[in-house]
């Protein structure tokens, strides 16, 4: 079986090399000798590099990298991950595992990433940076939205989810062929997770040490307002389109039911006085929810229809990658 080590790069000539090189050396670990790893026969080491301006791509080959997709301009992670899958899949990848190049993650830690798809027990396999290992110098702000949107996202696709933003991750080749990006202009990070939960996949988060450096330029993170709304609007877009019963369903009955508790209220008072021009802004109110929340009713009805259209054609899309990368 093969395992290519993708490295998504962005101006990344002063720190690729070393992460390659480190990567290259821990193939040699017991793991792929006597471990489950043994039946990995063959393991590459490849290097997306995403419009850099600087000597990225260069570097990465000198250092020794197998496979190097290079592109221009500037596309950002989002399409890069997908050009990395596209590559992988072409390339025979059995297994594929994503790892940064800024060296914050330990790619010692890539077989405990491997061991449980290995087992056959899992998909994907993210590692988690709020574990049982506390992220060394990560800002508060990053771990405490991180959580918050986890949570979230948790709830609506009934799962638990514990590190949406985590681009350290194990994928199987079935899993590579499944997953769908339709956002290709920010991260990829929450959507591929959302729709692999979607999807039925297994998925399993694995605590791992990272470290993030005081002086590290940050790739995605620049703006962490920008951060924020972007990566909002991305989970917003993918938990509508994998849950719409659970996304326009719950807040319309929600609404409905306030129309109804609304409309007792003025019962109860038309009762008292049997007089309805006092007490119509309660009529009016009861109205206005009803209708709204039976507008959300008939929306996850129809949302609900697309998706089971969505999953016919993507079932399509599914089977002809799988026919066209035949190994």
């Amino acid at each position: 079986m093969k395992l290519i080590v993708n490295i998504p790069a962005y101006n990344e000539e002063q720190i690729v090399g070393q992460t390659i090189a480190r990567i290259r050396e821990s193939f040699s670990a017991e793991f792929y000798v006597a471990g489950l790893g043994k039946t990995i026969t063959e393991k590459l080491i490849q290097v997306v590099d995403d419009g850099s301006q600087d000597k990225t791509a260069q570097v990465s080959r000198d250092a020794g990298a197998d496979i190097i997709v290079s592109y221009k301009p500037n596309r950002r992670l989002a399409y890069s991950f997908k050009r990395a899958v596209e590559s992988a899949l072409e390339n025979g990848a059995d297994f594929m595992v994503n790892i940064d190049a800024d060296g914050q993650f330990d790619s010692q830690d890539i077989p405990l990433l491997l061991t449980p798809i290995l087992e056959g027990n899992f998909d994907m396999v993210i590692a988690n940076r709020f574990g049982k290992v506390a992220a060394k110098d990560i800002p508060w702000i990053r771990s405490f939205l991180n959580q918050v949107a986890a949570r979230m996202v948790g709830f609506f696709l009934n799962c638990k989810t514990e590190d949406l933003t985590c681009g350290f991750r194990a994928h199987s080749r079935e899993t590579l062929l499944r997953l769908n990006l339709t956002n290709v202009s920010f991260t990829y990070t929450q959507e591929t997770i959302i729709d692999a939960v979607g999807k039925n996949l297994k998925l399993k988060w694995v605590p791992v040490k990272v470290t993030y450096f005081a002086d590290r330029d940050p790739k995605i993170t620049k703006s962490i307002v920008k951060f924020v709304s972007n990566g909002f609007k991305i989970i917003l877009k993918a938990v509508r389109d994998v849950r719409p019963m659970k996304f326009f369903g719950l807040p319309g009955l929600a609404l409905v039911g306030a129309s109804f508790l609304v409309f007792c209220l003025f019962l109860v008072q038309y009762f008292q006085t049997f007089q309805i021009t006092t007490y119509r802004n309660y009529l009016f109110l009861s109205a206005a929810l009803l209708f709204i929340g039976s507008q959300l009713v008939i929306f996850a009805l129809i949302a609900d229809m697309i998706k089971t259209n969505r999953n016919l054609t993507e079932e399509q899309m599914y089977l002809l990658k799988k026919d066209r990368l035949k190994k």
